[in-house]
């Protein structure tokens, strides 16, 4: 694979809930092409995601100490419960809309709809 994303930090946004596949598929491309990803979550050790068999997902990065400045683009995977419960988390949606302010790249999957995150209407994304 190309090497075009070597030396980017690519954070990821997850809590329980995210659909599993929105997250393994796009961050086993963005580490083919050389980024370096790392899962952000609220949650503490371990994130849960839907996908039959598969239980957890390591984090890496708690939210709480996770900065903006760090990272190159944000990776919003969709789900039942992930972006539904990440937007009642005053924090998550903070560090999510700082991207969109610093005028990073910012990757949403299904329900992980970049216009909640900006606060915009999703009209705007049509």
């Amino acid at each position: 694979m190309s090497n075009e994303l070597k030396g980017k930090r690519i954070a990821i946004l997850v809590t329980d809930g995210f659909e599993q596949v929105e997250m393994t598929k796009p961050r086993q491309a963005l580490d083919d092409a050389g980024a370096n990803t790392e899962i952000v979550s609220p949650a503490k050790g371990q994130v849960q995601g839907w996908n039959h068999d598969e239980k957890a997902v390591k984090v890496d990065v708690d939210l709480n100490s996770a900065r903006t400045d760090n990272y190159d683009a944000l990776l919003l995977p969709g789900g039942v419960m992930n972006p539904d419960q990440l937007r009642m988390i005053p924090k998550a949606v903070e560090f999510a809309k700082s991207f969109f302010t610093a005028g990073k790249p910012v990757a949403s999957i299904c329900r992980g709809h970049g216009c909640w995150w900006r606060q915009t209407s999703c009209a705007d994304e049509l």
